[in-house]
């Protein structure tokens, strides 16, 4: 079997995924723009049991993937969907001095992902999730 497109292209979809999400955001760089993806993850996937963080999981493209399942601690306690500013300071509290996360960093993050997922399928995985789950990814 051939390896399969989206993983032969893995790096080249992450690098588009972060340009955008940069020009987004009105972030400078690239490390700005990781902190920021990857808090926004995290802070969803906290909200998530682990089946269906793993279910969500598939529904991503490779790198996105596994910085998704990177750092996890299965033994965190899962927190509810509260309020949009809660969550965004979820985000800002990723390596606290060196995140220049904006506001709209779940907007901004959401709208790049969602331009490099099958919507159809990303949209069957969210409504499996908890209420408020479908709301985070929200453009």
């Amino acid at each position: 079997m051939p390896i399969p497109m989206d993983i032969q292209h893995a790096t080249e979809e992450f690098e588009a995924f972060l340009a955008d999400a940069r020009d987004r955001s009105g972030l400078t760089t690239r490390n700005q723009t990781y902190t920021m993806a990857q808090g926004v993850l995290q802070t969803f996937r906290r909200r998530l049991s682990i089946a269906d963080a793993i279910r969500f999981a598939g529904a991503l493209p490779p790198v996105l993937r596994a910085i998704f399942v990177a750092d996890w601690d299965p033994e965190e306690p899962q927190a509810p969907f509260g309020d949009r500013a809660s969550m965004i300071r979820d985000v800002q509290d990723l390596r606290r001095d060196h995140n220049f996360s904006p506001e709209t960093c779940i907007d901004d993050v959401a709208a790049a992902l969602r331009a490099r997922v099958d919507e159809a399928e990303f949209e069957r995985v969210l409504a499996t999730l908890p209420a408020g789950a479908a709301a985070f990814w929200r453009v």
